[in-house]
């Protein structure tokens, strides 16, 4: 959960006043420190390559500005680098507000429709996705030298220190994709990557569950649950088989079951009898060890698509994020820890959604 006081945390748990700061950047310069947010919203999937989207409706003219931008590439809502610092309000009492800082969004598209002007955002990984490569890129060094070189000046890399480095074999490349690169490394350390509130990208283990931040209960304070979609087996698997090479050439390979007693495709429960793989593979992984901890990994983010979703409706809690994991009573379940994978978060009155799995 983002940074609020104990007041904050209180007042949002029922109807509250909130407002939304917006402010511009480009290379470092203030462009714009107060943009008039008539409504909007931001959505993260932590499913998605990119998981934050961020839409927002600004007013033509407001005190004199126009916040159309036109042409004009040096203008505050322009998408030729301009990226907005946004946070959330919550008026803790006497019009005093505390700022929820929500993080750093790339301004993507933007354009007057009549007397509103549109703004569209995503996420900071876009600078990465969109920077293939010019020429195939070898890496050497290490897993963090890597990360680095994949990344960075576009963004700064922190890297836990939770996390093994360790070399990267030779006569591997990357053609094109330089995303597609830094997930394949994430995948063979095991670790994942998001972008803080900073604008920075951190690299840290892979896990799974936690401590509740919060307890929601249906029919409570505007609260309601249900259960989302309906059932497939299409992309359910039972284990991981991650395969990789050797110093001396051999291919080696690690496996890792799904073996949580609560998951509906465990191994050798009634889902299939039978192992149902979900292989991959990459150079980076050149030990036994690497490759079920990897397996193991993977195994991991296969629960994130496959287990069971409820949606949430309530009231806006600009604390919440993805990854932090809810007590949910509800809907068949009481008391049950789930972690959100994906939410909306309204920039003016309205519902907030999630999507939480249960573990």
């Amino acid at each position: 959960m983002l940074d609020m006081s104990e007041v904050a945390l209180n007042v949002v748990q029922r109807s509250y006043t909130m407002l939304v700061r917006a402010s511009s950047w480009r290379d470092g310069e203030l462009l714009a420190a107060d943009i008039p947010v008539a409504d909007g919203n931001e959505s993260i999937d932590r499913g998605l390559a990119i998981p934050e989207q961020v839409t927002l409706t600004v007013p033509r003219r407001d005190r004199g500005i126009d916040w159309d931008p036109g042409a004009d590439p040096d203008h505050p809502l322009a998408a030729f680098g301009q990226q907005l610092h946004l946070s959330f309000g919550v008026d803790v009492g006497r019009g005093e507000f505390e700022w929820i800082d929500r993080g750093w969004f790339l301004i993507t598209e933007s354009g007057a429709d009549g007397d509103t002007v549109n703004v569209s955002c995503q996420g900071l990984l876009t600078l990465v996705e969109e920077a293939e490569f010019v020429a195939p890129f070898q890496p050497s060094g290490t897993f963090v030298s890597t990360a680095r070189s994949l990344v960075e000046p576009a963004l700064t890399v922190e890297i836990s220190g939770l996390l093994l480095d360790r070399s990267v074999p030779v006569g591997m490349q990357w053609d094109t994709d330089r995303l597609g690169g830094l997930s394949e490394l994430l995948t063979a350390w095991p670790a994942s990557a998001h972008i803080t509130t900073q604008g920075t990208l951190l690299v840290e283990p892979l896990t799974d569950g936690g401590a509740p931040v919060l307890s929601l209960t249906d029919g409570t304070g505007g609260t309601v649950m249900r259960w989302l979609g309906s059932t497939t087996r299409d992309g359910a698997f039972n284990c991981a088989v991650a395969q990789g090479e050797d110093a001396f050439g051999n291919q080696i390979q690690g496996v890792a079951y799904d073996t949580d007693s609560a998951s509906p495709y465990r191994f050798g429960g009634p889902f299939n009898p039978l192992p149902v793989p979900y292989p991959f593979s990459s150079p980076l992984m050149t030990t036994v060890a690497q490759c079920r901890a990897a397996a193991a990994a993977k195994i991991i983010q296969l629960r994130r698509t496959a287990s069971r979703r409820l949606e949430v409706r309530m009231v806006p809690h600009p604390g919440l994020t993805t990854g932090d994991v809810i007590s949910a009573t509800g809907a068949g379940l009481t008391g049950a820890p789930c972690v959100v994978e994906a939410l909306t978060l309204p920039y003016s009155p309205s519902e907030m959604s999630l999507s939480v799995r249960v573990l």
